[in-house]
C-alpha cells in the first residue's frame, strides 16, 4: 500500500515554509504523493504549484478541485500547467463539495449533481486528450449554440500521456460513476470493515462501462495520531467528526452525516448532528462512539496503527493519504516518519 500525506487547507498555522519541509520530509520517507485541498480559503492549486517547485519526485494532488469553483477548461488548464512544471506529476482529485460552498461562495447551482460531474469529467479528458473541444451534455454545450464561440483545444500538452482523475464522492450514484468514469476515488471516513458495502456501487458503475476495477485506485483520506495515550488521540479526532457529521451541510442534507448512519451509527449521528447544531459543540464531540472514531481514523499505540494499516492494505486501498491530527510542524513529521515505519 503506497502513502500519501493531506496538507488540508493552506494558513491553518503552518508557515509556506513549514509546509515545504513537511511536503520534503514525506518524499525523503517513501511517500507517493501529497494532496491540497481547497473549500471558501486557500485554493489548491497554488499550493500544489508551491510544492512542485520544492520537491523532484513526489506526486501533487489536488484533494480537491472544486467543480463549481472553475470552468472544466480551466480544470484543464490548471492540471496540465502543474503537470509541466512538475514534470509529469500532477494527480486530478475533484470533487462538486457541497450545496453550501456551491451556491453559497460560487454562485453554481447544485443539483443534477451526477449528470455535472459526468459531462466535466468528459470535457477535462478532452482537454487534457489535446483534442478539439466541442461538447453537446446534459448540463455542458462548447462551444455555446448561440453565440460567436468556436471550437479550441489546449495549446499546452501535460507530461503525463494521462493525467488520473479521481472522484471525491459519497453516495451510491455518484461513487457509481467514479467506477463508471475515473481513474480513483477519494472516500472520506472510510471503514475497512465496510469495504464490501463500499465497493458496490463502484463495481455497479464499472459493470456499466464495460470496464474492470483491476487499475481503479481507492485512496482514502485518513486522520491519524500514533500515541500511546489512545484516550488523547482520539480527542484529536473529536471535532473534525463532529464538524463534518454534525454541522457540514444542513439537517436534511448532510452527505458524512448518512455515511457514518450506514455503517450502524444511527442514533450517535442523529444526536451529534441534533447538538451541533444547536451550538453544543462540546457535547456534540463528546457523543461520538470510541468505536466510530476507531472505525474511521488511526488513533492508538504503535501496534494498534499496524493493525489498522493492514486493515486498510486488505480491503484493498491502493494509497492511504494520511493527515496527522497535529499543527506542530515537527510532531507533524514525527508522525509521518511513524505511519512510514509501520507501513513496512
Amino acid at each position: 500500500m503506497k502513502l500519501g500525506i493531506s496538507v488540508g487547507y493552506w494558513g491553518m498555522g503552518i508557515t509556506a515554509a513549514q509546509q515545504l519541509e513537511i511536503a520534503r520530509t514525506a518524499e525523503d520517507l517513501g511517500y507517493d504523493s501529497i494532496w491540497a485541498a481547497e473549500a471558501y480559503g486557500s485554493d489548491a492549486a497554488s499550493v500544489l504549484a508551491w510544492l512542485a517547485a520544492g520537491t523532484s519526485r513526489i506526486k501533487l494532488g489536488a484533494g480537491i478541485f472544486q467543480i463549481p469553483a472553475r470552468s472544466a477548461a480551466m480544470t484543464a488548464m490548471t492540471a496540465a500547467t502543474i503537470d509541466q512544471i512538475s514534470n509529469g506529476r500532477m494527480l486530478l482529485g475533484l470533487g462538486t463539495s457541497g450545496p453550501q460552498v456551491s451556491e453559497g461562495w460560487h454562485g453554481v447551482r447544485f443539483p443534477h449533481q451526477v449528470e455535472r460531474t459526468r459531462d466535466y469529467v468528459a470535457v477535462v479528458r478532452m482537454a487534457l486528450a489535446h483534442k478539439k473541444v466541442e461538447y453537446h451534455g446534459e448540463t455542458l454545450d462548447l462551444p455555446l449554440p448561440d453565440g460567436p464561440g468556436k471550437v479550441l483545444k489546449l495549446t499546452i500538452r501535460p507530461v503525463q500521456e494521462s493525467i488520473p482523475i479521481y472522484l471525491a464522492v459519497l453516495g451510491p450514484k455518484n461513487v457509481a460513476l467514479a467506477g463508471e468514469i475515473a481513474d480513483g476515488w477519494l472516500p472520506v471516513f472510510f471503514s475497512p470493515e465496510h469495504v464490501s458495502k463500499l465497493r458496490l456501487p463502484l463495481e455497479e458503475g464499472a459493470a456499466r462501462a464495460g470496464r474492470a476495477l483491476d487499475d481503479f485506485r481507492i485512496c482514502p483520506q485518513v486522520n491519524v495520531l500514533v500515541s500511546d495515550d489512545i484516550a488523547g488521540a482520539r480527542d484529536a479526532m473529536r471535532p473534525v467528526l463532529a464538524l463534518y457529521i454534525g454541522g457540514m451541510g444542513s439537517r436534511e442534507q448532510n452527505f458524512y452525516n448518512r455515511l457514518v448512519s450506514s455503517y450502524g451509527f444511527e442514533d450517535a449521528a442523529r444526536e451529534v448532528q441534533d447538538l451541533y447544531l444547536t451550538g453544543q459543540k462540546a457535547a456534540a464531540m463528546e457523543a461520538l462512539p470510541d468505536e466510530l472514531i476507531d472505525m474511521t481514523t488511526i488513533v492508538g499505540p504503535k501496534d494498534r496503527a499496524r493493525e489498522r494499516l493492514r486493515a486498510f492494505r486488505d480491503a484493498g486501498v491502493e494509497t492511504l493519504i494520511v493527515s496527522p491530527m497535529t499543527f506542530d510542524p515537527e510532531e507533524r513529521q514525527q508522525q509521518l516518519r511513524l505511519v512510514a515505519e509501520l507501513n513496512e
